[in-house]
């Protein structure tokens, strides 16, 4: 693994109610600009973690109601890479559970949601997810 250190670190603890993904998008584009991401890249960190925010709140379950984020400008001598770590303390997944959607059935179904995972990992560089009944952790690193 490369070398590479902390350059700027911001952590948040959300409580999940309505709209608090904003707080965290609004996080995520700031520590995007302090890196100098262009502007589509801003909007692809800000849009995978308002679907990692929205599946906590609705999936987690979790007692304590809340989503913990850390937000770390990562690199050697500069900015190279953003790391978002949101973690919940929720009933967890089996990730390998979540069935890819398929457009053709998504259109046919009354409920067109279930893009989630998909759309996180279309939009950043890397994604990792663990879970247990202990809740959830997902890592999503964008590139400078």
């Amino acid at each position: 693994m490369e070398n590479s250190f902390v350059l700027r670190e911001v952590t948040l603890t959300l409580p999940m109610l309505p709209d608090m993904e904003i707080a965290a998008s609004k996080t995520a584009t700031a520590m995007a600009e302090f890196m100098h991401m262009s502007s589509d890249r801003i909007d692809e960190v800000r849009m995978a973690v308002v679907e990692a925010c929205i599946n906590s709140f609705e999936h987690s379950r979790a007692e304590d109601r809340k989503v913990y984020i850390t937000f770390s400008v990562l690199g050697e001598n500069q900015p190279e890479r953003l790391q978002i770590v949101l973690r919940d303390t929720g009933v967890g997944f089996d990730p390998k559970d979540v069935a890819r959607p398929s457009i053709e059935e998504k259109l046919k179904a009354e409920s067109k949601r279930g893009w989630g995972l998909q759309i996180i990992r279309g939009l950043m560089d890397e994604v990792e997810i663990s879970s247990s009944d202990q809740g959830t952790q997902i890592v999503m690193t964008k590139h400078r």
